[in-house]
């Protein structure tokens, strides 16, 4: 794996370093409720102070759509970074950052307001992009990508700017890569992918990808339930894409013939409603279909039994990779088969990579921490599209290549 790093970008004691991180935090009520991905842009961005640059940072939050919305400004972000660096981050609209910048001391640091109040930053036409990109390149001397959860995306600060001046991967997106590297090209074995969530169809290419290399794919979330179906089982009012049943069987199919084990759920907890007050009840996948009173269940988590058995092959593993959550883990009761995934990572003596996106969140909403598993993706769908083999444009235009 090749892409240009920090260590070949020259710098000079107060040159100007624009930094695509990616602050893209939950806030709730205006607080930072998890404030990892700041964190994790902390070694780029100390390095390039370290080196006396002045830091230019810059991201978005939420999907304003091209508006200026009060509630998704980064000024909390810009105090977070503000209390991790132990620096003042002042928050610069774009119209006045030339100024300060211009005028700043190598070793600051600014925040710039967020990028998708421009509709410029997401366009998809790129002269448009282009004009905004240009205005961001004015800004510095050199660029540092150091966003991974946006590197998938064509957009101005993730793609077009990095064409415009000296650019570079920072320290986050390598050690992304390095990891998704070790995944693909150096697994050691035996190798077990555990891939939940709602829809199969946003993981059908990570499966199709990895398949040939893996010894197991261990499957629960809303997509086991499309599975099932397509094994034969009742399903009850369970989220499924019938759509999608003819690819599981393909999925199934290809998996036996490269002898690769698959593990579906064997026990579902159910309910008939989906709120925090519903009563789980936990059946064999083949009494899934109605629950007390004949209303239809809905299966929301995996079961102790399924627990069990995923636990003990994550175990067993060497290389583990996790990509979304056994089930309605927003909601308690429904959050045991998620934490018992997170638990049984944490005690493999392997390589485990948890896949960003609500797998990242749920780890750190039960309140594991970065050292429990050998890394922590801040990237859920640049994750899964760097496994699924695609090339991504906002690593491509660093020289990367695989």
């Amino acid at each position: 794996m090749t892409v240009r790093t920090l260590d070949t970008l020259p710098l000079h004691p107060g040159a100007r370093v624009l930094v695509r991180c990616d602050f893209n935090v939950p806030l709730h009520e205006g607080v930072i409720a998890d404030d990892g991905r700041i964190r994790a842009a902390l070694p780029t961005l100390r390095e390039l102070l370290g080196r006396g640059a002045v830091v230019i940072a810059a991201s978005h939050l939420g999907r304003p759509k091209g508006q200026v919305v009060p509630e998704l400004s980064l000024a909390p972000v810009a105090a977070r970074l503000g209390e991790l660096l132990d620096l003042p981050v002042p928050l610069l609209a774009l119209d006045e950052a030339p100024d300060r910048i211009d005028r700043a001391a190598p070793g600051s640091v600014f925040l710039l307001e967020n990028l998708r109040f421009s509709p410029a930053e997401t366009s998809a036409e790129e002269p448009v992009r282009r004009v905004f990109a240009q205005q961001l390149a004015d800004l510095a001397d050199a660029v540092v990508s150091d966003g991974f959860g946006v590197v998938h995306r064509e957009q101005a600060s993730c793609f077009d700017l990095e064409r415009l001046r000296p650019s570079a991967a920072g320290r986050l997106v390598c050690a992304e890569l390095s990891a998704s590297e070790r995944l693909l090209n150096h697994p050691e074995r035996p190798y077990t992918v555990v891939l939940g969530g709602s829809k199969v169809s946003d993981k059908l290419g990570v499966i199709r990808n990895l398949l040939p290399q893996i010894d197991r794919l261990l499957i629960g979330g809303g997509m086991a339930f499309t599975f099932l179906a397509a094994m034969g089982s009742r399903i009850g009012a369970s989220l499924c894409e019938p759509s999608r049943i003819d690819d599981c069987l393909e999925v199934l199919r290809s998996a036996e013939a490269q002898g690769v084990e698959v593990l579906v759920p064997t026990d579902i907890r159910t309910a008939t409603e989906v709120t925090a007050e519903a009563a789980a009840s936990i059946v064999p996948v083949t009494d899934i279909e109605s629950g007390p009173g004949g209303d239809a269940a809905i299966g929301l988590d995996i079961g102790p039994e399924t627990e069990a058995r995923f636990a003990e092959a994550i175990r067993s593993s060497r290389t583990v990779f996790w990509n979304g959550p056994m089930g309605m883990f927003e909601l308690p009761a429904f959050a045991s088969g998620t934490l018992a995934i997170a638990r049984a990572l944490r005690d493999c003596t392997g390589f485990t990579m948890v896949g960003g996106g609500d797998s990242a969140a749920a780890v750190r909403q039960a309140g594991f921490s970065e050292s429990d598993f050998s890394h922590i993706s801040t990237g859920g769908g640049a994750s899964l599209e760097l496994l699924e083999g695609k090339a991504l444009p906002g690593l491509t235009v660093l020289g990367w290549s695989l």
